[in-house]
C-alpha cells in the first residue's frame, strides 16, 4: 500500500503540491479535472498536464477521484449510450498515464454528501464530516447553498453549479426511479 493525499488541482485547491510532498511518506496524489463537465471526454492533454505537475515533485497520479457520471446513464435516457462511450473513452486516457483507480459513484443527483468540509477535529486537523441529523433538518436548496458557502470558490466533485442550477427537475426526473431502476441502470453502465 502505498500513502496518497487528495489534490484538486492547481487554482482548485489551497493545498499545493509543494506542501503534499513534505508529508513523511506521501508517495502520490487523488486527483480529478472538475472543471471538464460530466459527461465529457477528460482530453489526454489534460490529463498529462496533472501528471506532470505531480511528477515534478515526484508523485504519482496512479488513482483519480472521480471520473463523475452523467445523470443520463443514471436515469436510463436514451442519451445515456453516448454518455457510456465518453466515460470509456477518457478510462482509456487515464490508462495511457498509468492511472490504475478510478473511484466513482453512482448516486443519484449528488455525487458525494458532507456536511461539513472543514470539521475541526479534536488534534486541531480538519476533515470532511457527515451528520445526518444536520441533513434531515435541511432541504435539499439549503444543502446546496451550504455547500456552496462552505467550498471557498473551489468547485467539488459532484457539485457542479451547472448541474445543481435546476435541483427540482433533477428530484422530478428521479421520482420514478427507485432501487431497481437504479441497480438496473448501473449495471447497463458496467456492462
Amino acid at each position: 500500500m502505498q500513502m496518497t493525499f487528495r489534490w484538486y488541482g492547481e487554482g482548485n485547491d489551497s493545498i499545493t503540491l509543494k506542501q503534499i510532498r513534505q508529508i513523511p511518506g506521501m508517495k502520490g496524489v487523488v486527483w480529478a479535472l472538475h472543471d471538464i463537465p460530466v459527461g465529457e471526454v477528460w482530453p489526454l492533454e489534460r490529463i498529462e498536464e496533472v501528471v506532470k505537475q505531480a511528477n515534478a515533485y515526484d508523485l504519482h497520479t496512479q488513482v483519480v477521484e472521480s471520473v463523475n457520471i452523467h445523470e443520463d446513464i443514471k436515469l436510463g435516457l436514451p442519451s445515456r449510450d453516448q454518455y457510456i462511450q465518453n466515460y470509456k473513452e477518457t478510462l482509456k486516457n487515464l490508462g495511457k498515464v498509468g492511472v490504475k483507480v478510478v473511484c466513482y459513484n453512482f448516486m443519484p443527483v449528488f455525487d458525494w454528501f458532507r456536511t461539513d468540509l472543514f470539521k475541526e477535529m479534536e488534534d486541531g486537523s480538519t476533515a470532511l464530516y457527515f451528520d445526518s441529523e444536520k441533513v434531515q433538518a435541511l432541504t435539499p436548496e439549503q444543502v446546496v447553498k451550504n455547500m456552496e458557502e462552505n467550498a471557498k470558490d473551489f468547485t467539488l466533485p459532484g457539485w457542479e453549479p451547472e448541474r445543481l442550477r435546476d435541483l427540482q427537475s433533477l428530484f422530478e426526473q428521479y421520482r420514478n426511479i427507485d432501487e431497481g431502476n437504479l441497480l438496473k441502470n448501473l449495471i447497463y453502465f458496467l456492462e
